[in-house]
Parts: structure tokens; sequence; C-alpha cells
């Protein structure tokens, strides 16, 4: 068990619009024991990346303010570790928590009109606001695993601390799947591309690089970790999002940039799985083509192609499927302690075992613990060149690494967690470097950082 002192949050002296902003993220832990959790994050990657049952979207015409219809599929999103920061909405401005999720594009809120929202949800409220603008008469539904929203695309005036924008596309929603929102948290804010927007409009993080508005085409997120630990509340404190730079306090040497792989015109935030170990040994698994990762903050664990899956859990012994109940997951020995490491370029980045234990199983089982990769295809046939990630890479690899998205060239970066933000384990060496791969000095992207340090809490146990 590791635990942070109480950072203090410096007082900062006036900056321009250019300035990158550093905000705290917050951590909804849900109910980690429960494997129902599990399966249903299992659900939401494979509908969001084309695998599983799960209903696509579509578009149907209901009346605004249609406060009595049906609701929508049931859906458990409890079990999925949330990462959310907040933003401002409106004229005069509205306060809301969004999940910050780099695997989807819209940015969407529950509006006071919502017909299936907790009744604890905080909710836009688009008549207090002289600066809403409904676009569409007809609704506009986002489906996330068994579950959807639906509303109306519509823009606002959007802040994320000091930087803004008056006409941000966006859902006001007013239909929610059972359990889609819980807490404080309000919707989500896509980082991905427009081109798997549901809404066609332009990500807020793009809108502000074509307004000039940030320094640098960067963002990146310093995750915390709560596995394992006791008494977790709802929500804890969940790291750092900063947007326009990189904050050096939080990762030591170099970050390595990695070129976007998959189609021309972006969609996901994609890499090539380069190469894999475990315990210390290298795992044949697909490359190129075959091998295509969605990097998603908005995924809880990390899911793979059938094959490579398999090779991976027949390399720790012991290792099963957990059978029908569970599809497309493994269980292992509690005993064991698994490592395993993963290349994009010429770096191996490990992950904690804790990320890959999630928890023993249920009744005669509990000698056997449930790992925290599964198989996302479920033996699926991927054409090649089509685009298509086999991998998703969620929080379970990100809590380890700090992340770096950047515009230009379009590229996902990682480096090593300080010991100031846990000090993550140092990355070895990978598969030969592909052309692609290039290193950022911390030195370069430091320049770009004003001072700060983001309050924590000393709650923050077993971090990293």
């Amino acid at each position: 068990m590791v635990s942070l002192p109480l950072a203090v949050l410096l007082v900062l002296p006036a900056f321009s619009l250019a300035d990158p902003i550093h905000i705290p993220l917050t951590r909804r832990a849900g109910n980690w024991a429960t494997h129902t959790n599990h399966l249903a994050a299992a659900d939401f990657a494979r509908s969001r990346y084309g695998y599983g049952s799960a209903a696509p979207s579509t578009t149907k015409r209901m009346q605004r303010r249609a406060g009595g219809a049906a609701g929508l599929p049931f859906v458990n999103q409890e079990g999925d570790s949330s990462y959310f920061g907040t933003v401002t909405i409106g004229t005069p401005p509205q306060s809301f928590n969004v999940i910050l999720d780099t695997g989807s594009s819209d940015l969407w809120l529950a509006d006071s009109a919502c017909a299936n929202c907790d009744p604890t949800t905080p909710v836009y409220k688009p008549d207090s606001s002289s600066s809403f603008v409904q676009k569409s008469q007809t609704a506009t539904q986002i489906s996330y695993g068994s579950g959807a929203v639906a509303g109306f695309v519509s823009s606002e005036s959007v802040s994320m601390g000091n930087f803004s924008l008056t006409n941000q596309g966006f859902l006001s929603v007013e239909q929610t799947s059972e359990g889609l929102l819980s807490g404080s948290v309000s919707g989500i804010m896509g980082l991905a591309f427009v081109g798997i927007s549901s809404t066609q409009t332009t990500p807020f993080w793009q809108g502000l690089i074509s307004a000039s508005q940030l320094e640098a085409p960067l963002m990146a997120f310093w995750l915390t970790r709560f596995r394992g630990a006791n008494n977790v509340k709802e929500e804890e404190p969940g790291g750092a999002f900063t947007l326009g730079g990189t904050n050096s306090s939080l990762f030591q040497g170099d970050i390595e940039f990695i070129n976007m792989a998959g189609p021309s015109t972006p969609t996901f935030w994609l890499l090539s799985v380069s190469g894999i170990t475990v315990q210390g040994k290298a795992v044949t698994v697909a490359t190129g083509d075959a091998a295509l990762a969605a990097i998603d903050t908005g995924t809880t664990l990390i899911g793979g192609p059938t094959a490579d899956v398999n090779a991976i859990w027949a390399a720790i012994p012991g290792s099963s499927k957990v059978g029908a109940t569970m599809p497309g997951y493994f269980q292992f020995p509690c005993s064991t302690t698994i490592n395993i490491s993963i290349a994009f370029g010429g770096k191996l980045w490990p992950i904690d075992p804790a990320d890959m234990n999630l928890g023993p199983g249920q009744g005669t089982a509990r000698s056997m613990c449930l790992g925290g990769l599964f198989d996302l295809t479920l033996g699926s046939n991927i054409e090649a060149n089509q685009g298509n990630p086999t991998w998703v890479v969620g929080d379970t690899f990100l809590k380890n690494v700090y992340s770096v998205f950047r515009q230009n060239p379009l590229s996902v970066g990682f480096a090593q967690l300080s010991d100031f933000a846990g000090g993550s384990g140092a990355p070895g060496a990978g598969p030969s470097v592909p052309s692609t791969a290039t290193a950022a000095s911390a030195t370069t992207t430091s320049a770009l950082v004003p001072l700060l340090i983001v309050a924590l809490s000393t709650a923050l146990a077993q971090l990293f």
C-alpha cells in the first residue's frame, strides 16, 4: 500500500488563452467485486467496436420535451472505471461532470426533460440558457453496449477551464437507458474524431485547435488506481487531464510517440500492437492490419482478438476459460502473479499485476481469479485493411503510463509515470522500432507546462 502526501494546489498567475489547462479528474469506482459488471464492460467494448449483439444506433422522431417516452434497454456500467472532469455550458454557465472518453466523439448531456434519468443526476437546463440552439427536430440515438441515449442535436457555449467555444455541437439528451448515468456524472465528452460522431459535430478538442486556442495540439492523461484498496468510495480522486500540453511533474524520461495506424480518415485513436510478453517471454501475436488497437480512456479493460488472447492465457499456467456465464473471459489461480507487457513501437510497457486481477470467482471457484484481458472479437472474421480495431486498450493499461494524444502529426505517446504520480514500471526493450515511432524529451514538453500541482487526497492508496 502506498499513500501520497496531500499535495498543495499552488496559486497560479494569470495566463493567456493559449496556455494548457490541468483538470483534476474524479474516478467513479462502482462495485468492482461484481463480475456481472465486468461482463457488462466487455459487452460495452464489443458494441463500440462492432462485435457482439448490441443494438445498432438508430434515429427516430419524437417531440421535444417528450418526457413520457418509453425507456431504452437496460445497461449496467457501474463496473466500468469511469474518469470524469468538469465542463460548463450555457449562458449563464451551468457546470457538469462528464466522462472524458477517447473512444467516442460526441458531447452529450442529460437535460431537464430527461425521461429515464436517475432523479439525482444533475441535468442541463436549456430553457435557462440564452445561447442554446436546437439544430434538429429529429432525435438522434447513440448506443453504448446494450444501452443508449437519445436526444436532439443542438449547439451551446461550452467551456473547459479557460478554453471556450460559442457554438459547440452536442446532444441534449432526453432519454437514457436505466442505470446508464449515476452519481454526479451527467454525460460524456468524446475525444476521438468526427468520423465516428453520431451527431456529426466537431469534437470540442478539435474545435479548440481549429480556433487556435491551444498552444500545442495535445491532450494528456494520468489515471489513478484504487483496485485492491479498502473502503473505496463511489467517487475518488482520478488523476489529471491536461488540454493543450503536458504536465512534466507526472512523467519521467521521454514520451514515445507512435504515429496513428488505420484508415487515412481518422476514426478512433488507433495504434498497431507490435509485441506482447507474458511472464517475461514473448508471445506470438498477429501484427500489422490484424493488430489495430483503439486507445480508449472510456473502456475499463483490455480486449483482443480470439487467437491472440488464447495465446496469452495459454502462457499462464493453470488458466482456463470461464465458460458460458462470462463469454470471452479467462480465469487463473489467484496465487499467480501475472506480468504482461505491451509494445506499440520500440518499448514494452508493463502492466501492474493488480490491474490484471479482477478478483476471485464466485462460490467454488474462489481459488481462481478473473483476468483483466478478455476476448473482444469472439471468433469474428476480421478483414484486413478495413480499419477495424481488433484490440481495445483501456484503463487496465492506461493507468500504468502517462498517455498523450497528439493532433499533428496524428500520434499517441506513452511515458513512464514520475515518482510523484506513482512511479510506473520502466519500459523494456520491445520489437525493432517501426519507422513511425518517435520520441519527445520531457524537457521539450515541460516548456508547455505552467506551474501547477494537482490537489490530491491521502486516500490514494495502492497507487501504481
